[in-house]
């Protein structure tokens, strides 16, 4: 309307997600991409039917290419918690000095030596949508150090990222088999190695991590009358890559997810309503937050 951009015609406008789904070219029905930025969200395409997830999941809108295409549907699981646990490593605990050391540190671990981390900072995302829920490290031994715990930290955002997959398995009645990946943790290979070792399937990187902004461009080209990109399957644009394949058996990657599960169930309702009584009522704690209870609700004992 204004500016310099006054009387440009807008050709294309995906929303965030969206837009990383199209710049993956996840255009057939049960391709998924999982975006790894301060949370992890994970949309898989169901097509040009909305599906509504009974695993607590979202169903959201895609993408609609032209005017006359009709629109394409997709589920969406989220996590709260996924390059946020890194900065709080750093920022809270003073674990390492910059973001990019935690793969080094974890790398030099190997394992997480019966570590589990579950970042519920403020609640557990899809699938369990409790607010509740708190944040738990659970395993110590004598033995655990700062370098089993940043490797915990990384497992633990490839296990959210595995809960939503598995839901999302059960809503669709069809298992992913591969799984595509972007943003900017994606540039550290042992979460992505991780990640495909708990998956049990392989996990592909686009050597050119944006694309959210990759799909962006691609929706306002492939517009009508604008007609730079050429949409359809056999003309889509080619995307060098990186593949990760499993390296564990999946007995082991069963084994480490159950724990993992255990944890999560240890980390549920910590947030609770407390009372405690004072002198002059009770003190109802909800969430951390106080609220009184008059003085003249509370019970009054008479001594026999």
């Amino acid at each position: 309307k204004s500016g310099s951009l006054a009387g440009v015609p807008i050709s294309g406008c995906l929303g965030d997600q969206s837009a990383a789904l199209v710049g993956q070219m996840c255009f057939e029905e049960g391709q998924a991409k999982n975006t790894y930025g301060t949370g992890c969200f994970l949309l898989r395409n169901t097509g040009t039917k909305p599906v509504m997830s009974d695993h607590g999941l979202l169903t959201t809108v895609a993408y609609k290419l032209g005017r006359d295409k009709p629109a394409c549907y997709a589920l969406e699981g989220s996590v709260a918690i996924a390059g946020a646990v890194v900065r709080w490593l750093k920022d809270n605990m003073c674990i390492v000095k910059s973001s990019s050391e935690i793969e080094q540190l974890a790398a030099e671990a190997g394992t997480s030596y019966g570590c589990y981390f579950v970042p519920a900072f403020s609640g557990l995302y899809a699938p369990y949508w409790e607010p509740s829920a708190r944040g738990i490290i659970c395993g110590l031994t004598q033995f655990t150090n700062r370098k089993h715990l940043a490797f915990a930290a990384l497992e633990a955002v490839c296990f959210q990222t595995r809960e939503i997959l598995d839901a999302m398995n059960q809503d669709c009645c069809i298992p992913l088999s591969v799984l595509g990946v972007d943003g900017g943790m994606t540039g550290n290979r042992l979460l992505m190695q991780l990640q495909a070792d708990i998956l049990c399937i392989p996990v592909v990187r686009p050597t050119m991590s944006e694309t959210t902004a990759l799909g962006a461009a691609m929706a306002a080209g492939a517009a009508q009358g604008v007609d730079v990109w050429n949409l359809n399957p056999d003309q889509l644009p080619h995307v060098t890559s990186e593949k990760y394949e499993p390296q564990i058996n999946t007995e082991e990657s069963e084994f480490r997810f159950a724990r993992w599960k255990k944890a999560v169930q240890k980390a549920m309702n910590w947030e609770t309503i407390e009372t405690s009584c004072t002198s002059n009522g009770i003190e109802k704690k909800t969430n951390g937050a106080p609220c009184w209870i008059p003085p003249t609700l509370v019970p009054i004992r008479v001594d026999p």
